[in-house]
C-alpha cells in the first residue's frame, strides 16, 4: 500500500474475506464486477441506479468491485469517494491501463462472491436484469446468459458487424459462443475457479466462458443506450478484438491456407499440361506479359496474406511464451465492513 495516501485513502485498507461465523446461517455473496475505463460522466448515475436494485434482491448481500483500468481522468478518485462511504465498494487500481478483457479477469480473481456477475459501467445493460438471472441460477444453473434479441441502441453497422462476427467465428471455431451474448452473464464461484485456471495471457472472455462449459440457462433482455458518455472501443480496436477470437479458438485459418495452396498448385499444373499440349499441337505463339504479371501478383498477395495469417498464431505463441501475468494491481480500496 502506498505511505503517501491522503487522509481519506488512508481509511480505506485492504481487505481478506472473511470465513462465515459458527451458528449464523449462510446468505449468499453476490460480487458484481464492473471494469472502469475513462468513466468519469457515468460513475454518479451507476452507482445511483445499481445499489438499489441490488439491495432489492431478497437473500443476498453484494460488493461492487470496480476495476479501475488505467483511468486518466477522474474515475479513479470518485470511486475512492464511493468507497470509503459504503463498504459494499471495492476499488482494484491495475498499474496502466491492460484492456478490458484483463481488468474483467481480475475483477474475477478478486471478487469474493458465491456467485459473480461481470458488468458494464455504462448501464447499456439493464441491472434490473440482474434479479432474473439470480431467479434463474436458483434454479440450479452454473451459468446465466444474458441474451441481447434488441440491440437498437448500438448503430446499425455495429448490429451487422457483430452479427458477422458469431457466424463467421463460430463457423471457424468448434467452441461455439451464444450469439448476441456480451460479458453480461451470472456465473457461480465454481466457474470462476475454472476459469482462474486457464493460463493465457491473451484472453478473449466471451470464448472462455464458454469453453469451461457447466449448465447453461439463457434470459432475454433489450439492450439501452449508454447513461453518459462514449465508447472507448474503436472500429480498430473492435476488429483487433475479433481476431483475437478468431486465433484464439480456431486453427482453421491455418488450414485454409493449406487446402488453397494445394488448389493453386493443381490450378497451375493443369495450365501446364494444357501449355504443353497446346504447344505440340497448335505449336508456340507469342503471348502478351499482362496474364503472367496479373498471375504473379495475385500469388505474391496470397503468399503475402497467408504468412500474415501464420504471422497471427507465431505472434500468439511469442507473448504466451513469455508468461508474463496478466494484469498488475497498484492498489486496493475498501472500507471494512467493522467500521460502518
Amino acid at each position: 500500500m502506498n505511505n503517501n495516501l491522503s487522509a481519506s485513502d488512508a481509511a480505506l485498507q485492504p481487505k481478506t474475506r472473511r470465513l462465515s461465523q459458527p451458528n449464523k446461517p449462510v446468505v449468499t455473496l453476490l460480487s458484481l464486477v464492473v471494469p472502469f475505463y475513462n468513466e468519469e460522466e457515468t460513475i454518479t448515475h451507476f452507482f445511483n441506479h445499481v445499489i438499489p436494485e441490488l439491495e432489492a434482491i431478497s437473500e443476498i448481500k453484494f460488493e461492487i468491485v470496480c476495476i479501475n483500468d488505467g483511468s486518466t481522468d477522474s474515475t479513479l478518485q470518485q470511486l475512492k469517494d464511493f468507497a470509503i462511504n459504503d463498504f459494499r465498494v471495492r476499488v482494484i487500481d491495475l498499474t496502466r491501463n491492460f484492456g478490458k478483457e484483463a481488468a474483467l479477469s481480475a475483477g474475477l480473481d478478486e471478487s469474493f462472491g458465491d456467485i459473480i456477475v461481470p458488468f458494464d459501467a455504462d448501464l447499456q445493460d439493464p441491472v434490473e436484469v440482474i434479479i432474473k438471472l439470480v431467479e434463474k441460477w436458483r434454479e440450479g444453473y452454473q451459468i446465466v446468459l444474458a441474451r441481447r434479441i434488441d440491440r437498437n441502441a448500438d448503430s446499425a453497422l455495429k448490429r451487422w458487424t457483430a452479427a458477422k462476427f458469431y457466424q463467421l467465428h463460430n463457423s471457424l471455431s468448434e467452441i461455439k459462443i451464444p450469439e448476441n451474448v456480451g460479458d453480461f452473464r451470472l456465473i457461480t464461484r465454481e466457474v470462476a475457479d475454472s476459469l482462474k485456471r486457464l493460463p493465457e495471457t491473451q484472453r478473449f472472455m466471451k470464448g472462455l466462458f464458454a469453453w469451461v462449459g457447466y449448465d447453461t440457462a439463457t434470459i432475454d433482455y433489450a439492450r439501452k443506450p449508454r447513461i453518459a458518455g462514449s465508447s472507448k472501443f474503436s472500429g480498430w480496436k473492435l476488429w483487433n478484438f475479433a481476431l483475437e477470437g478468431f486465433t484464439s479458438f480456431s486453427t482453421l485459418p491455418l488450414r485454409i491456407w493449406t487446402y488453397l495452396g494445394a488448389m493453386v498448385a493443381a490450378a497451375a499444373l493443369l495450365r501446364g499440361f494444357y501449355l504443353m499440349f497446346r504447344t505440340i499441337f497448335f505449336g508456340i505463339d507469342v503471348p502478351g506479359y499482362a496474364s503472367l504479371s496479373t498471375a504473379i501478383l495475385m500469388l505474391g498477395g496470397i503468399q503475402l496474406i497467408g504468412i500474415g495469417v501464420l504471422g497471427e498464431y507465431i505472434g500468439r505463441i511469442y507473448v504466451e511464451s513469455k508468461n508474463r501475468p496478466v494484469y498488475l494491481i497498484r492498489n486496493r480500496y475498501e472500507k471494512k465492513e467493522e467500521d460502518v
